[in-house]
C-alpha cells in the first residue's frame, strides 16, 4: 500500500524554482525597426516563457524580415496564416497581428518619428499609457519593458 502524500509534509526540495526574471536590456534604438523588434519581443514575452521567446527568436526575426518596419507593414493575412503553422517561430495569433499593426502605427506616428513620439509625453509614467493606447502588446506590461528598454534615460535615435 502506497504511502498518503499530503502537501503540508512536503520541504523545500519539493518547490517549484521559477527561473529568475532579469529587466529588458537596454538599447539605443537607430531605427524604426530596432523600436519594432523590442516592441514585438515585449509583447511575445508578455504572454509566454521568456526562454521559449529566446529559443525562437532568430527564427521569428528572420520571418519578420529582420523587423523592416516598412517591409512587416506590408504583411498580409497570408504571410501571418505561414507564419502560426511553422513550429520554429513563435506561433501567438494574436502578437503575430500586433507586429505587423504596430509597424504600420510606427510608419504612421503623427509625430514623424519614434524618436519625437516617446518625449512627447513627458515622464515614463506618463508615456506607459499613450504608449499602451497607441500600440498592441497583448497580455502582461510589454509597454512598460519596451519603454524601459528603449528609452532609457530618455534617450532615443532617429527612426
Amino acid at each position: 500500500m502506497a504511502a498518503e502524500y499530503s502537501a503540508d509534509q512536503a520541504g523545500p526540495e519539493s518547490e517549484l524554482q521559477m527561473p529568475e526574471m532579469e529587466a529588458p536590456k537596454q538599447t539605443k534604438a537607430k531605427t524604426a525597426g530596432v523600436y519594432l523588434e523590442v516592441m514585438s519581443k515585449a509583447a511575445f514575452q508578455g504572454g509566454m516563457s521568456w526562454e521559449v521567446v529566446e529559443v525562437k527568436w532568430l527564427r521569428t526575426r528572420e520571418w519578420f524580415r529582420n523587423f523592416d518596419s516598412v517591409q512587416v507593414a506590408k504583411m498580409t493575412p497570408s504571410d501571418i496564416d505561414r507564419l502560426a503553422k511553422n513550429e520554429r517561430v513563435i506561433r501567438n495569433r494574436r502578437n503575430l497581428e500586433a507586429v505587423v499593426t504596430n509597424a504600420q502605427r510606427l510608419l504612421e506616428t503623427k509625430h514623424g518619428s519614434v524618436k519625437k513620439y516617446l518625449p512627447s509625453h513627458g515622464d515614463f509614467e506618463s508615456t506607459v499609457p499613450a504608449t499602451k493606447k497607441d500600440f498592441k502588446f497583448g497580455e502582461g506590461n510589454g509597454e512598460r519593458a519596451m519603454l524601459h528598454a528603449i528609452r532609457g534615460e530618455g534617450e532615443g535615435a532617429s527612426a
